[in-house]
């Protein structure tokens, strides 16, 4: 049994290094880590496909499905064994409601795609689109943000000057100026702060107390 786990394992690190330049046929190959991903793949952004298993503080547990062609998938596998891709929305700040919302908004097996912008260690660094009916699909990373439970963060994975990232990057602050426009999520909850001291700061007594402390420090000074 362990010659044979060996044996699949040196097979798969040799598939690997041969799929960065066949992206189209290593497309029908299961990924169950982070680490067997092409680096080509992340390069080129590719889009993947996958069913979603659960969502956590670290991000979306997926199990990748891959494209299928029955005579190369009854082959490969053979070889694959099973395991989870750990997905985090690029370039979004994550708050514990976020997470809530997104407990409750996606569902079980849920099949989503998400496309790789970088990789660090087993994470990837990916925009995550959902389907809401028959033409339409959803970006996780912005709909956060426009509902106002993430702040805008760094892409990490891409280059900082690359024409990409300032692309989607503008996207993400457009959605979340839109939740800052509408008070909604961590904007409204600043909002009713701001409105709590603007209150205490108006109230008569307490500016009697600051006249009044004014007028000490003045007698003091005498």
């Amino acid at each position: 049994m362990s010659e044979r786990r060996s044996g699949a394992g040196e097979a798969l690190s040799l598939f690997s290094q041969w799929a960065d330049a066949h992206l189209s046929l290593v497309r029908t190959t299961k990924f169950t880590s982070a680490v067997d991903i092409p680096v080509n793949f992340v390069e080129k952004n590719v889009k993947l496909r996958g069913k979603l298993h659960r969502v956590t503080e670290k991000g979306l547990e997926v199990e990748h499905i891959p494209i299928s062609v029955p005579f190369v998938t009854s082959i490969l596998r053979r070889w694959q064994s099973e395991g989870l891709l750990l997905v985090r929305l690029a370039g979004v700040e994550l708050t514990p409601s976020g997470v809530t919302w997104l407990k409750q908004e996606l569902k079980p097996k849920q099949m989503i795609w998400f496309q790789l912008l970088g990789r660090e260690d087993l994470v990837l660094e990916c925009l995550v689109l959902v389907n809401k009916g028959r033409f339409l699909s959803v970006c996780l990373n912005e709909e956060i943000l426009r509902q106002g439970l993430g702040r805008t963060a760094r892409i990490e994975g891409l280059h900082h000057h690359s024409r990409l990232y300032w692309k989607l990057h503008k996207r993400l602050l457009r959605a979340e100026l839109k939740a800052l426009k509408k008070r909604k999520g961590i904007w409204e909850e600043e909002s009713y702060s701001e409105r709590i001291r603007d209150r205490i700061s108006n109230n008569k007594f307490v500016q009697t107390l600051k006249q009044f402390a004014s007028w000490l420090r003045s007698s003091l000074s005498r």
